[in-house]
């Protein structure tokens, strides 16, 4: 395949050129202009070797690296739009799956939660779907699906689960999350209780059993163990992170179980302190999109600017990941190819995935979009993922 005529994204700068693929990997990026040590290669030199490339026009657009989301729950809702309405696993991941390639993220490790009282919580949906995308992978897939198991650690029961899935090698990417009332984004009184009671359609007796229930896990917590968890995944090379750090001393726990992402710090303080422990530090598109944390927590734009954030994914809402990139490039906060690396190289990365894919480089997975804009907003037009396309956008004027 032949990527021809488009403004490509590098990790460092943007050219006008092409991009050939063979056998699904990057072989050339052939630049139009003569950067001072030669005329680089043209577009026909690679048609000449191989003449029955498909050849794809990006006409003038951007070409980007495919976006890699590190962390997006958006599954679940489509297991569960709606409390107690649950939808067949198999529909639910093959529906969010042919989303993704249009939003541009040929990447995903879905957030699988494993714990208790909050979305979906139950262990044979988690269990059912890691096995189901295990399956999925080896028999056809749009994108890569991979998997962010998510653990609450007050959820002792589902502790043998997540050690037996690090084990096995059946997830990708591992979270520790303490999602009780007092602590991370439900510091505040009464904000956890309200969360549930919204999202999960019970009722305030309900709720303060969940809130009971919490509280006396939280007491026989096993940190000696998660700290066991947490090198056992970083030494098979699955990425380990925090959620919700609202503390410096939070931020020091997490690094001792082994996290080298602090995903969703609370506080611009909180993020910077991570950042000096050598900790990637995660926010959300959503965030940036919006202006603003629904939370009303830290600033993620602030963060960018002041260097105290390094990767975006996309939360909840996967359409958010591409506008946050253009978003910060037109405001000024980052250049376009640092925004881009945000949600590609950096999280490649972080996962330890970046000698195959993150950036547009010679011999790394041809993972790839070209992206145009419709009114200032970016406009995928085509996906391709290993080589093959399996998106294309026509629109009609």
């Amino acid at each position: 395949m032949l990527i021809r005529d488009g403004q490509l994204v590098l990790a460092d700068r943007v050219i006008k050129g092409s991009v050939g693929i063979v056998d699904g990997r990057i072989t050339d990026i052939l630049e139009e202009e003569d950067r001072g040590a030669g005329i680089a290669p043209t577009a026909a030199s690679f048609l000449d070797r191989y003449p029955e490339a498909e050849v794809v026009d990006a006409e003038g657009n951007f070409v980007l690296p495919g976006l890699i989301d590190i962390h997006c729950d958006a599954i679940e809702k489509e297991v569960q739009p709606r409390p107690n309405t649950l939808f067949p696993l198999e529909m639910a991941l093959m529906e969010f799956e042919r989303k993704l390639p249009l939003h541009g993220i040929t990447t995903m490790y879905h957030s699988l939660s494993l714990g208790v009282g909050l979305s979906l919580r139950g262990d044979h949906y988690l269990t059912g779907m890691v096995d189901l995308i295990g399956r999925y992978n080896e028999r056809r897939s749009m994108i890569r699906n991979l998997i962010h198991l998510r653990f609450e650690i007050s959820h002792h029961a589902g502790l043998p689960i997540a050690e037996r899935y690090v084990e096995e090698g059946a997830i990708h990417y591992l979270s520790f999350m303490d999602h009780s009332p007092g602590s991370g984004q439900y510091r505040k009184p009464g904000s956890f209780e309200r969360y549930v009671m919204k999202n999960q359609g019970v009722t305030m007796d309900e709720v303060q059993t969940i809130v009971e229930e919490l509280a006396e896990r939280r007491k026989s917590v096993d940190t000696d163990r998660l700290k066991k968890l947490g090198e056992l995944a970083r030494s098979r090379g699955i990425g380990v992170a925090s959620h919700d750090d609202d503390t410096p001393e939070q931020v020091n726990r997490s690094y001792s179980l082994g996290a080298n992402v602090s995903e969703f710090p609370i506080t611009l303080e909180t993020a910077q302190y991570a950042v000096t422990r050598g900790m990637r530090v995660c926010v959300g598109a959503p965030n940036i999109v919006r202006g603003v944390s629904h939370d009303g927590n830290l600033s993620a734009s602030e963060a960018i600017r002041l260097g105290a954030a390094d990767i975006i994914c996309s939360d909840y809402h996967p359409s958010s990941l591409l506008t946050a990139i253009f978003k910060l490039a037109d405001e000024g906060t980052a250049d376009l190819p640092a925004a881009v690396r945000m949600a590609s190289l950096h999280p490649a990365q972080a996962m330890s995935a970046d000698s195959r894919i993150g950036s547009i480089e010679r011999d790394k997975s041809a993972d790839l979009i070209i992206v145009g804009r419709y009114e200032g907003m970016p406009w995928v037009t085509d996906t391709i993922v290993g080589g093959v396309r399996v998106y294309r956008s026509s629109v009609r004027y």
